[in-house]
Parts: structure tokens; C-alpha cells; sequence
């Protein structure tokens, strides 16, 4: 869709050089050169002032400078990933963040859409033969794809004739344009035909006339902008109501004569929508939960919706184009008045009216479609970048009751050490209890991480009075809840069972949920957004754009937190910016055949890398030196020069479609930092003038030089020094100071390990707990207390003087992993329903 702007204004001047012959003499092709330059020139004139007026709109809708808009453009046009963007151009993009980007993208390619559109069906009514200068000119001017669908939908093939369409075929378009151009000429009875059906009477032509001065008046661009205009000022409503059908199966299901065939548990859905029953709120107000509910109601026939706009604005309208914009332009008959006062009023209710209820219905989808696909790409982001538990063996436990539960112990690294299953809610659990215990000990395992899915809570349970009776002594043991979404659809995948051949499905669900607590990045990437159980609606929103900006959300992920090239999976590397699944294929393979890389230089050796795939993808890759010395220790030598620059032995390969390339084999410490290879020679200068080396990366000695030296100099000062951006500097200085293995994950909080448990009984009113954001929706967050329940803090109690100062300005206040301080406003033990009130965030 990117490149679809330049092809249609091409399109639209393709006519100017059509004609034109080669020519048969030098004279000609003289007077040829001097059109073809005329014509070029017209065509860039044109083609700019297009750009222009794209950029205009664009700029407009996202709220982002025309500048910027631009930038942006230039650089998708490039193939520039928005990870890249966001990370190695902010100059061009003025630092905007990766969602502001997507943003921007997403409405370019809206905008790009509706201009191939809009060309293609220009392109169809001329070949039917029905295209004029006045449509043409109404259609290019259409401003969204509803209101090109409102001018083109008469003329769509297999459409019925519309009655304007019908009149005009009669002839009668010349009468309707006398009537508001030059009345005193026109004598409609003039028109009259006995013979012809649509013209045997005279009021049959005046009908005519009538309706095809209702279509002139429901297709007029300013007439179309008055009436909205109007709206904006008014009182619009949405309005929903139980329908008719719904209430008759339940009363059949009420009564037990419930037809044979009838949904199963749609009397149970009707119930989910009695707050919709008699629903009434402003067009302005309404919540993007609440039209996604009415949506969804209105698709299981449950509910019955329709937008009411005033009386006011009809009679307003009526006045200004009977006063004003349909006016005749000179004196006009009485009888002559009416027709125009009926077109008028024909128009509103027939064609304006239908237009206004799709617009507004389909602005309020495309609101809260956005807003819903927001949460969803807010709650993923929190989700992934958990700071992962390092360090320790972890038990991953999938609980259960009939098939017991299922156990997977876990190496620091996430290896499996061990798996089992135990009966711990049978007869007999002191034995499992003594099992689990010779488990622990013999591994010196003390964390432990519970699915929360079924007999998550007698799980829960079970291990909080073995660590209240200490049990486990002389370990400390501590568990956790964590959520188990997703994890019994990856244990039946292809990625699981290629990954874990020899074990069975239910105990990879036990090391999935174990290492969703180790490495959260690492082991949800492996699952489906849309399975982790993130966000509400997410059925009622377009399934393209929810999984683009999903797939959007974990490529900026994985590629900010960066990947060991050497030992991540190839589940992983496939999200990183710039990679793909057979990129990611091929690095595997050649480590497999080759060893583990050395540095970023010789991913250029790997086929199917080309040098835009390496440009995007070779800052987020990582070369821990650590790790090449538990691999490979033989081939590591440390080079002071950046590898492009390392004269030293170098490896040559030729691959497919490749002349050959040659890159160095030498380990360069900048390979495991932040820095992107194309400001490797920027950093080598910074390090000169502050008299530090490659070596000293990550060591608080060079750190207390660079400070020293931003402390007399600024970043802007030193960058003008070193040839570079203030940002690319930046970037430099993150990368240089940042310790050995930093991962931005840090910042981020842990999983609540605990030892003891609480009831939802004992909860009263008034008690003010800590806990974590479980999930967010669009109307409220969810807060795990700790008590087996979530609690629900409504939308309405998150307000901004609850809040931190950087995140008041956010759509989504709250997001899965922050902590808060809560109030138990109400507790509904019956329906496990806790109301709590936001106290603050804790930092």
C-alpha cells in the first residue's frame, strides 16, 4: 500500500504522453523532447501538489507535524521497520514513539487505500459509460470511504436503478438543472409525454424532477459538510433495545417450549446484554466498550440499535438550502418552490438520514476498533517485558484435580531438568507431599510458579500450608500466580513438539508456565496475542489490524530488549526488526554449520541477507562475549578497531545471488552494545576524546569519564565535535555506560513470589491491599490482590491525581505488571466480585 500513491497519481496523468507518436524526423523529435519536458514538468507539479494535499490530510488526522508526516512516509517507503525508526531516527521522526508511528502508517496506507479506490471506481463508471464531470468531481473530493460508497453505490453493478437514475434516463436531468439555474424558462409541462410511463402526467415529471434533485442534494459535498456541521452542534443519540426476537426466545425458553434447533445457551447471552435493554446515551459519550457491546448484541439479533438526530437539525437544514445552497438563481414559480422544498425534504429522509446513521455507526466501530486495539497492543507490551526471574531453579506447576498436576523443573537457563506429575487433591497426599519435597531438595528448587487455571486455588492452597508448617526446611520456598493463557495451545503446536519431542503435551504446558516467569519475552513470543487472554472484544474488532499491531508490539519488543544472536531461538529471531521466519531459518542453520558468530559483520554472510535486511536488524542483535567463551573460547580475540576496520584473517563466503562477501572474524566489544554498526566510526571518536577503548565498555571507569565529560561539554556541543546527531550520540553514550548484559526489562517489576495466602472472606470494606494489574479493558483494570480473585478498579476511580506525572498523559492509565495501592470498596463473595479504588501507582 505504500508505494499505491505514486501509482495512482501516475494513473491519473498517464492520458498526458498516450497520444503522443515517435516521431519521423529531427524537426519532430525536437518539438517531441519540447512536449514530453511540458508534460513531465505538469506531471511533477501535479504529483506534488497531490503529495501535498495528502500530507495536509495526514497531518491533520494524526495530529502530527507535516514535517514529520513526511519523514515517516519517506522512510516506510524505504522499508525502515518502525523499531528502526524509533530507535535510529528519531531526528527524522521527532522522537516519536513506536505507536504514534504505527499510527501514522496506519492512516497513510487508509488514505492511499481510498485514493486506489476512488481511481479504480472513476475507472469503472467511465468504461460503463455513466461518468460525468460533476461525479467525477464528487468523488474526488469524498474525504472517507463511506462517502464514497453514499455517491458510487447507485451505480454499483446489480444494483437496482435508483429513482434519480430512472428520471434522468427520461430525460429530465435538463428540467431539474432549469429549475435551479433559470425557473422562469421552465414550463414542466412542456415535458410531458401521455405515452411514456414516468412521463404520462404531470405530476409523474414533477416526481421525477423532484428525486433528481434529492440525489443533486445528498451527493453536494458543502451540502453533505452543512449537515454534519449541524449535527456536531446537536444532541445526537445512540439508542439500543431488546429486539423483538430475542424476547420471544425467552419467553419460549421461560415457558420450556423451546424450538428444536434454537441456539444453545442464547437465553444466557440475552442476560449478558440487559444493561443494553433501554440504552440511551450522546453520540459524544458513549464508551468504545459500549459500542463494541451494542455491536456484538446487534449481530446475535439480541439487541436493536438506531442513532437519533434532532428535528432541529432537519428543520435548520431544510431552511439553509431552500434559503441558501438550493436556491434558485433568479425568480422562481411557487409551484416551482415546492418541488424544490419536497426534493429537499425527499432527500433528508430517503438518502441524508441513511448516510448520517452509517457514518456515525461506522466512526464509533472505527473508535473503539482503535481504542480496543490500543489496550490489547498496551496490555502485550507490559506483558513481554516482565523483568524476567534469573538465577534460580523454577518448578512450573499446571494444576489439576482428576489428572493431577502437572510438574516441570527448570534450570537457571530454562533447561528441563526434570518433570512428574502429582495427585496433590487425591487420597494419599502426604506421599505426594514427601515426593514434592525430595523434588525440591534434591534440585534446590524454592520458587514456584502455578498456572492459574483450574485447581489453581486448592494448588495455591496445598503449597502455602506446606511453607506455614516448613515444610521445605531448611529452603526457603515462595510461590506465584502466574497466568496460564495460551499455554495447553502451545504444548499441541509445531514449535512445541519440535522443541520438546519426547514430552507429553501436559507436562509442556508445566515448563511453559515455568518459563513464563524466567523469561517472559522468550516464552510468550512462542504463543498467539490473541491467546494470551490480553484485553476484552478482541472477536468484535478487524482481525487484520489487531494482528498487525500485535505482530507490530512484539517485533518492537524483542527488538528493544535485543537478542544473543548465539543462543536465542529461531521463534525469537523471527521478531526481530528486519528478520523474518526464513532469515531467521538461515542464521540457525549457519550457526549450526558454522559455529557461533563472532560479530554483526559475518550476519552478512547468511543468505537471504541483504544489506537493508542488515541495516534494520544488526543493532538489536547482541554478540555477549560471555557467551562465545562458553562456545566457542578458541576463536575469541578481542580487536580494539570495530570489525569493519579489522585487518586481521577474514572470511570469505559465496552464497546464492551473492558475488561474495567479506567480513572479519574477530570478536568488537561496540558488537554487544545498543550502538548500530553505521555509527561504530562516531563511537570510536567519541571514545578519543574521551580518552577511553572498546575495552572499557560497561566499566564504571569509563563511565565517570563520559559524565565528566557531558558535565563540561553538551551532548549537543560534543555531537557537532564527533560529526554526528545529538540522538545518535545519545544512542553512543547508552551503549558505552550501560553495564555487560543490560536489558531494559530491568526497570520493569518481577512476578509477587509469597508464602501465605488470603480469602476472599476476609476482605472488608475499607482495607487497603497492594497488588499487581492483572489485564486492563476498556473499562477498568483488573488488580490481583492475592486472594484467588482479580478486583476490579472501574475506569471512573483511575484518575489523573491518582496517577504518576508520565502516565497522565496516556489513553490507558494502568497496565498489566505495575503495582498499585488499592481500597476494598465492596466485596460480592457469592460472585467473587471485589470493587476496589486506586489509592496511587507505586514506583
Amino acid at each position: 500500500p505504500l508505494g499505491q500513491l505514486e501509482q495512482v497519481v501516475d494513473g491519473f496523468l498517464q492520458v498526458q504522453t498516450s497520444a503522443v507518436h515517435w516521431p519521423s524526423s529531427k524537426t519532430d523529435v525536437s518539438v517531441l523532447n519540447e512536449k514530453f519536458r511540458a508534460a513531465e514538468l505538469n506531471k511533477q507539479k501535479i504529483k506534488n501538489s497531490f503529495c501535498s494535499s495528502i500530507l495536509f490530510l495526514l497531518s491533520a488526522l494524526t495530529c502530527v507535524e507535516k514535517w514529520v508526516c513526511a519523514n515517516i512516509i519517506l522512510l516506510l517507503r524505504e522499508e525502515n521497520t518502525v523499531p528502526f525508526m524509533v530507535r535510529y531516527r528519531k531526528e527524522m521522526i521527532n522522537h516519536l514513539d513506536a505507536d504514534a508511528v504505527r499510527d501514522v502508517q496506519i492512516v497513510y496506507e487508509e488514505l492511499c487505500s481510498l485514493a486506489k479506490k476512488t481511481n479504480s471506481v472513476i475507472q469503472t463508471l467511465k468504461k460503463d459509460g455513466v461518468l460525468t464531470p460533476e461525479l467525477e468531481k464528487t468523488m474526488r473530493s469524498c474525504r472517507s470511504t463511506d462517502e464514497l460508497d453514499h455517491v458510487y453505490s447507485p451505480y454499483k453493478k446489480g444494483s437496482k436503478l435508483t429513482k434519480a437514475r430512472r428520471a434522468k434516463a427520461l430525460g429530465l436531468e435538463a428540467a431539474a438543472s432549469a429549475l435551479i439555474n433559470a425557473p422562469q424558462t421552465l414550463d414542466l409541462s412542456t415535458w410531458v409525454q401521455p405515452a411514456t410511463q414516468g412521463l404520462s402526467s404531470l405530476k409523474e415529471v414533477t416526481t421525477g424532477v423532484e428525486h433528481i434533485l434529492a440525489d443533486m442534494i445528498a451527493k453536494d459535498p458543502e451540502t453533505l459538510t452543512y449537515v454534519k456541521a449541524l449535527c456536531e452542534k446537536s444532541f445526537v443519540t445512540i439508542q439500543s433495545s431488546v429486539s423483538k426476537t430475542a424476547l420471544k426466545e425467552k419467553e419460549q425458553d421461560k415457558s420450556g417450549s423451546k424450538k428444536a434447533g434454537a441456539e444453545h445457551g442464547k437465553p444466557k447471552d440475552i442476560e449478558k446484554f440487559h444493561l443494553y435493554f433501554e440504552f440511551t446515551c450522546n453520540i459524544q459519550r458513549i464508551q468504545p466498550h459500549q459500542t463494541l457491546a451494542i455491536n456484538r448484541g446487534e449481530s446475535l439479533k439480541i439487541l436493536t440499535v438506531k442513532v437519533n438526530i434532532p428535528d432541529r437539525v432537519k428543520s435548520d437544514f431544510t431552511w439553509w438550502c431552500v434559503n441558501n445552497r438550493w436556491r434558485p438563481k433568479s425568480m422562481a414559480k411557487e409551484e416551482h418552490k415546492a418541488i424544490i422544498m419536497n426534493a429537499v425534504d425527499d432527500s433528508y429522509k430517503r438518502l441524508i438520514l441513511p448516510f448520517l446513521t452509517r457514518s456515525y455507526r461506522t466512526k464509533l466501530t472505527s473508535a473503539a476498533e482503535k481504542e480496543s486495539i490500543a489496550m490489547f497492543v498496551r496490555n502485550l507490551r507490559q506483558r513481554l517485558l516482565v523483568c524476567p526471574v534469573r538465577g534460580c531453579v523454577i518448578m512450573g506447576v499446571d494444576p489439576g484435580f482428576r489428572h493431577g498436576c502437572k510438574l516441570a523443573i527448570l534450570s537457571p537457563t530454562s533447561q528441563i531438568i526434570h518433570t512428574d506429575v502429582l495427585y496433590l487433591h487425591n487420597a494419599g497426599q502426604q506421599r505426594e507431599a514427601e515426593k514434592l519435597r525430595h523434588l525440591m531438595t534434591k534440585y534446590s528448587c524454592t520458587k514456584v510458579v502455578i498456572g492459574n487455571g483450574t485447581a489453581c486455588r486448592e494448588t495455591e492452597t496445598f503449597f502455602a500450608d506446606l511453607i506455614a508448617r516448613r515444610f521445605f526446611h531448611p529452603l526457603d520456598v515462595s510461590y506465584c500466580i502466574t497466568n496460564e493463557a495460551g499455554a495447553s495451545i502451545y504444548s499441541v503446536s509445531p514449535e512445541a513438539v519440535k522443541e520438546m519431542p519426547d514430552l507429553d503435551p501436559n507436562l509442556r504446558s508445566a515448563v511453559s508456565i515455568g518459563r513464563r516467569v524466567q523469561d517472559p519475552l522468550g516464552e510468550l513470543v512462542k504463543i498467539d496475542p490473541k491467546h494470551l487472554g490480553i484485553g476484552t472484544y478482541q472477536h468484535d474488532v478487524s482481525a487484520g489490524a489487531l494482528k498487525a499491531a500485535l505482530e507490530g508490539v512484539v517485533q518492537e519488543c524483542v527488538s528493544f530488549v535485543g537478542v544473543d544472536i548465539n543462543i536465542c531461538s529461531e521463534i525469537l529471531m523471527r521478531h526481530v526488526a528486519g528478520l523474518n521466519a526464513g532469515r531467521a531459518r538461515n542464521i540457525t542453520e549457519w550457526r549450526e554449520q558454522n559455529g557461533p558468530f563472532t560479530n554483526r559483520e559475518q550476519l552478512k554472510l547468511v543468505k537471504g541477507m541483504g544489506p537493508k535486511s542488515y541495516q534494520q536488524c544488526a543493532g538489536f542483535i547482541r554478540i555477549d562475549p560471555q557467551t562465545l567463551q562458553r562456545y566457542k573460547p578458541a576463536c575469541v580475540k578481542s580487536s580494539p578497531q570495530p570489525a569493519a576496520t579489522v585487518t586481521g584473517k577474514a572470511a570469505t563466503k559465496k552464497c546464492k545471488g551473492k558475488t561474495g562477501v567479506k567480513t572479519a572474524d574477530s570478536l568488537n566489544p561496540l558488537d554487544q552494545t545498543c550502538i548500530h554498526p553505521e555509527s561504530y566510526s562516531v563511537a570510536q571518536r567519541f571514545l578519543s576524546l574521551v580518552d577511553g577503548s572498546v575495552d572499557q565498555i560497561g566499566s564504571a571507569v569509563l563511565k565517570h569519564c563520559v559524565e565528566s565529560k557531558i558535565k563540561t561539554n553538551s551532548v549537543e556541543e560534543l555531537a557537532r565535535v564527533v560529526d554526528s546527531t545529538p540522538e545518535t550520540l545519545k544512542i553512543i553514550i547508552d551503549g558505552l555506560t550501560q553495564p555487560p548484559g543490560f536489558d531494559i526489562r530491568q526497570n520493569f517489576g518481577q512476578p509477587d513470589f509469597k508464602r501465605g495466602i488470603v480469602s476472599i472472606s476476609d476482605l472488608q470494606p475499607g482495607t487497603v491491599l497492594t497488588g499487581r494489574v492483572d489485564n486492563t479493558t476498556l473499562f477498568g483494570s483488573f488488580v490481583d490482590i492475592g486472594v484467588g480473585r482479580s478486583g476490579l478498579i472501574h475506569k471512573s476511580k483511575i484518575t489523573l491525581d491518582k496517577l504518576p506525572v508520565s502516565q497522565r498523559r496516556r489513553s490507558l492509565a494502568l497496565g498489566p505488571g505495575e503495582r498499585v495501592e488499592v481500597r476494598v470498596l465492596n466485596v460480592d463473595s457469592q460472585r467473587g466480585r471485589i470493587s476496589l479504588d486506586l489509592i496511587r501507582v507505586l514506583q
